[in-house]
């Protein structure tokens, strides 16, 4: 018997023949486009893989490709990264997160710097590897900072579930969770917006379903096609887009039907339910205030919530970015990586200066690191 290995599980989702059919078909329906089409890919995943694979380079002129703001750390503002460096300096803190956060830069500085200045900052693959560190410094207060759509909220409130449940005292919660559909509809109420449809994030909507997408073709006339990350997945979710346009049709449609349904996880959203709640206002970079877009503990868990606990040490002024750095335009869709002028000189990824280069599923270092494709 064969041996399976990760590649047989994704080889055919990378096809090179596959991906020409699917070119040849797109050109021939774009001829019967009445006019060129803009297509946001609301996830920094599908921007990774549209850079690698070249798939501009096989699609026709007039269609065109957005990027979205679909990656958590890019759009963090500057403020949350200042709360998470002064949690880190606190006295007996170790402060918790996810790979890219540690890079980002802050008014003070990034994590990193906080971590060369003697703070205790780690990374984790997954959350509950908080319990552990807590476990081993009973003495220090861990404080995870959250980050993260959907797709990764789930796991952020099993933790949360682990800690009230065992009563572990040392473990607490800054929450940056922020969710899909509401600043897409930001994006698509804005004047000066130029969205023809949307390839709906995949990882997301195995979470919540497909449903989250439901008003975008009946309320603001946009299709979503749910679309998963394969290069295969996208060329095909670009296919299903502009069939509806020729077919003078505007629906929300799965692509990614090998995970996606249009009701999700229902039990990792009732538990996202049981421990979290919207806030009314969540600062995006790039986009400023967007209702109902972020997540923070419920009030009954105030006594792991870290932004209450600490709440005096936080300034509450917002803070811009760096005056030369687009990143903002970049995640509202309006600029491209190659628009600034500090793209691959100043700004690289050995020293960032916005988000979208120091995140690994940023724009600007998808176009950094696979070069003049577009």
């Amino acid at each position: 018997m064969q041996e399976l290995q990760l590649k047989n599980l994704y080889d055919d989702f990378r096809d090179g023949e596959t991906i020409k059919a699917y070119a040849k078909i797109i050109a021939e329906d774009a001829k019967k486009l009445e006019k060129p089409i803009n297509i946001m890919e609301v996830c920094g995943g599908h921007t990774h893989t549209i850079m690698k694979f070249g798939l501009p380079q096989l699609l026709p002129s007039n269609i065109n490709f957005i990027h979205g703001p679909g990656c958590p750390v890019c759009i963090m503002p500057k403020e949350r990264i200042d709360h998470a460096y002064v949690l880190a300096m606190q006295e007996n803190v170790i402060l918790v997160t996810l790979g890219d956060m540690i890079k980002v830069p802050g008014s003070n500085g990034s994590l990193q710097d906080a971590r060369a200045k003697g703070a205790d900052v780690r990374f984790v693959y997954s959350p509950m590897e908080c319990i552990k560190i807590a476990k081993e410094n009973p003495d220090k207060k861990v404080i995870f900072f959250a980050i993260g759509f959907e797709t990764t909220t789930p796991m952020t409130a099993v933790l949360v579930a682990q800690v009230v449940q065992k009563k572990i005292p040392n473990i607490f919660f800054h929450i940056n969770h922020v969710t899909v559909p509401e600043v897409m509809s930001e994006l698509v109420n804005r004047e000066d917006s130029d969205i023809d449809a949307f390839l709906g994030p995949s990882h997301v909507s195995v979470i919540s379903g497909a449903k989250i997408y439901d008003a975008f073709p009946k309320k603001y006339g946009r299709p979503v096609v749910v679309t998963g990350f394969e290069p295969v997945d996208v060329m095909q979710g670009i296919s299903m887009i502009v069939k509806q346009f020729i077919e003078k049709r505007c629906e929300l449609e799965i692509q990614y039907k090998r995970l996606v349904n249009h009701d999700g996880n229902l039990k990792a959203q009732a538990l996202i339910e049981k421990y979290f709640e919207k806030v009314s206002l969540f600062r995006w970079r790039g986009l400023g205030n967007v209702p109902e877009s972020g997540l923070k503990l419920r009030d009954a868990f105030a006594e792991y919530d870290a932004e209450v606990i600490y709440k005096d040490l936080f300034l509450v002024a917002e803070v811009e970015d760096h005056k030369l750095c687009i990143c903002g335009d970049i995640l509202r869709g309006m600029a491209k990586p190659k628009d600034c002028t500090i793209f691959g000189t100043v700004c690289k990824p050995t020293t960032p200066i916005g988000s979208c280069m120091v995140s690994s599923e940023g724009a600007c270092a998808a176009y950094y690191k696979y070069g003049n494709l577009l």
